[in-house]
């Protein structure tokens, strides 16, 4: 598949009817989700036929992508049950099968799902004042459940996350600078839309 033709299909992926402020509920936007998972399937073969785990699912972009790029299989987490609505939606209007969606935080995930899985590929809250280090929190999970992680996160935490997975004993690669274009989503929102440099992150256990 091309990576037009995956962006194509993952712009009539439904997104939040009403995000959730405290979730940080932002829409992956299909460019974006269409050039991670290309780039993981294509440059690493980190998809094809791998046990995928996609952490904060939301409407279930990511968990598609991968299913489209012929993942083994793909569990979408999301704590939110009306965002897992749609994500559910949304895999049956594709006729995708590949594809579990589980309701669970993330401290269940750590016991629960310990090594189970190839790769995670998630677009964590970045965290904002009210869920300051809620990324942190997303990635140090996600290296419990698989041996490759892929990510997004402010460019301006970059050497924060390198000193984390230093400590870790993770490696990080920085796979690509992208510009995040958010759109308003929330009332307190002024301007159409911000744009956030974010990193495209992959880490791996040795």
């Amino acid at each position: 598949m091309k990576l037009k033709e995956l962006e194509s299909c993952l712009q009539q992926v439904d997104g939040f009817e009403e995000p959730k402020i405290l979730l940080e509920q932002y829409p992956t936007s299909p460019h974006i989700a269409a050039c991670m998972l290309y780039t993981i399937h294509n440059t690493f073969d980190d998809i094809e036929g791998k046990l995928i785990a996609d952490l904060g699912c939301g409407c279930g972009v990511l968990s598609i992508g991968a299913a489209m790029l012929e993942a083994g299989l793909c569990v979408g987490f999301d704590i939110d049950k009306d965002a897992l609505d749609v994500a559910r939606t949304n895999t049956e209007e594709f006729e995708i099968s590949n594809i579990d969606l589980v309701q669970s935080d993330l401290s269940a995930l750590e016991v629960a799902y310990a090594q189970k899985f190839d790769t995670v590929i998630m677009n964590p809250p970045f965290g904002t004042k009210h869920n300051q280090g809620i990324d942190m929190k997303f990635l140090k999970t996600a290296l419990t459940l698989a041996t490759v992680v892929y990510s997004l996160h402010k460019s301006s935490t970059r050497d924060h996350i390198q000193k984390r997975a230093k400590d870790w004993g993770v490696k990080m690669e920085l796979v690509a600078e992208l510009r995040y274009d958010l759109p308003a989503s929330y009332k307190f929102h002024k301007k159409k839309s911000v744009d956030i440099h974010v990193d495209f992150l992959r880490f791996s256990k040795s």
